[in-house]
């Protein structure tokens, strides 16, 4: 995709102004996306969304700087693709291809580097934000609006341009899945790790884990590697191969860093077996293009649209399934009670580890700065029964997490009440500085879109 002119994003800027003047002003204001990473319900709406068909990607990059100006919209996996010719990639990369670099910096981006880099908007310089008194504010780290945009999804406005920060990347990543059987020898191996930078001697670049089963879990060391010609032909898991059944039977890996940013898209972490794209016979017949995260989310969509799976369990006779889709943060060393319980109480399996330390304070989602989190990763459905749709396995985890001194992401389901989401998220804050760029209070709240569904 070849870069844009400024003159180009200026114009698409002035397109989005004008979809949103003509909006009524009790009307909700959503953007007119063809992708979405979110998994909350939101109310049904006729009004159109802003038009951001013109802020989808990359306006300037500088290589000797290591730096990008990109559009708000603009997926990770276009980004990618610009900087990695160059030998440069964003500090963090979500692990999906359709996030967008806006939507990981005011919802929350997490990843492999994350231990080291932190989140997505830590290495954001600069944003232009349209706000919802239909201004475009720039805002840089220190100011009101740029710490307090984090988190926000969407209530405090929408970014329309960041200029980020680039690290330098060799074509090549290398990999060792390294097994380990006890919920407290994990949680310190990730401490030790994530301090000293190394395992066993080896520079560790990227960290993430994989808890399979009880007594069963991986963590795999990503180093990257050098541009040369490697000894090893590179591991390619979008044909028949699947990278998450790699980690049990390879201690060592390699992969190009194409492919290592994207291996958990190809088949949604491992989503992709709901709908039977892990089937050998049908996996051959499943075009490559088809295996990938955003495919997967229209199918999801599908399913939910004509009540399938909850046909399927009524005319076998099972309970009513509860959606448990969630990303926790727990501290470390809380991280085995909180499997255990998980295990206990949940049973979902397998579950994702990924090892993340804020660099700073962050006023609506806060970490505290330098203190080493594990990010905890669940996506599917358990059988509960008829108490399905009140979402008990969901309030539990929540009442967990926050005994643990944990948090939670809100790209999902909340069922907080609002005296503990505001102090949870910092609400009062939140409020004033919405306040203050929202004057006439035409976005909706964090409340309103992450509990409240609207």
């Amino acid at each position: 995709m070849p870069l844009l002119t400024w003159e180009q994003h200026e114009a698409a800027v002035e397109r989005l102004r004008s979809s949103y003047a003509v909006l009524p002003k009790d009307a909700p204001v959503r953007l007119a996306k063809q992708t979405s990473n979110l998994f909350r319900p939101r109310s049904a709406t006729s009004a159109p969304g802003l038009d951001v068909s013109g802020l989808t990607g990359v306006i300037e990059l500088d290589p000797q700087a290591r730096t990008a100006e990109v559009q708000g919209m603009c997926t990770y996996e276009d980004l990618v693709d610009a900087t990695l010719p160059h030998g440069l990639m964003p500090y963090v990369v979500p692990q999906l291809r359709t996030i967008t670099l806006g939507g990981a910096v005011s919802g929350l981006g997490i990843e492999s580097t994350s231990f080291r880099s932190g989140l997505p908007h830590e290495s954001v310089l600069e944003m232009d934000i349209f706000t919802g008194a239909g201004e475009v504010v720039t805002t840089r780290p220190g100011e009101d609006l740029f710490d307090t945009f984090p988190n926000s999804y969407g209530s405090l406005g929408y970014a329309t341009r960041l200029r980020i920060s680039l690290e330098a990347v060799p074509g090549f990543v290398s990999l060792r899945h390294v097994r380990l059987d006890d919920a407290g020898l994990l949680a310190k191996t990730i401490a030790a790790t994530c301090e000293t930078g190394e395992h066993d001697g080896v520079r560790v670049d990227a960290i993430d884990g994989v808890a399979f089963e009880p007594g069963e879990y991986y963590l795999t060391l990503a180093t990257w590697g050098d541009d040369a010609v490697p000894r090893q032909q590179p591991s390619d898991y979008t044909g028949q191969e699947i990278y998450y059944r790699s980690i049990q039977r390879r201690q060592t890996d390699l992969l190009t860093t194409y492919d290592y940013l994207w291996r958990w898209d190809t088949d949604w972490f491992w989503c992709s077996r709901a709908f039977g794209a892990q089937h050998p016979l049908l996996r051959r017949v499943w075009p490559r293009r088809w295996r990938r995260s955003d495919v997967y989310h229209r199918m999801l969509g599908w399913d939910r649209r004509f009540d399938i799976a909850d046909r399927l369990d009524r005319r076998a006779g099972r309970p009513e399934r509860e959606r448990v889709i969630q990303d926790v943060e727990v501290p470390v060393d809380r991280l085995p009670d909180f499997l255990a319980w998980f295990d206990a109480e949940v049973g979902m399996r397998p579950v994702w580890l990924c090892p993340v330390v804020a660099t700073r304070a962050w006023p609506t989602y806060p970490l505290e700065p330098g203190v080493l989190y594990v990010n905890v990763g669940f996506w599917g459905t358990v059988h509960v029964g008829p108490d399905a749709s009140e979402g008990p396995r969901n309030r539990a985890i929540e009442a967990k997490v926050r005994e643990l001194g944990g948090h939670k992401s809100l790209y999902s389901e909340a069922f907080y009440d609002r005296a503990t989401f505001d102090a949870l998220y910092d609400g009062p804050h939140l409020a004033r500085v919405k306040a203050a760029y929202d004057p006439d209070d035409r976005l909706l709240s964090l409340y309103d879109k992450a509990v409240r569904r609207r």
